[in-house]
């Protein structure tokens, strides 16, 4: 998955949820999906770590 935009903030996939500001991902920065969460959201591991991430600020990226 790749950013496209950033959210106001991102909470962090671990059982106990952080939130973190936006700033620890960037718009462009491609991840990769762990699982999927109601709500649509997807929980995307990062270099910087794995965050709940909403639809609406990811699209797909397809390696070919």
């Amino acid at each position: 998955m790749r950013i496209v935009a950033l959210p106001p903030y991102v909470k962090t996939a671990e059982p106990m949820p952080m939130l973190r500001p936006a700033e620890v991902i960037q718009v462009g920065e491609e991840g990769i999906v762990i699982d999927r969460r109601p709500g649509g959201y997807w929980s995307v591991r990062f270099t910087r770590g794995a965050y709940l991430i909403d639809s609406q600020y990811i699209e797909s990226v397809v390696d070919g």
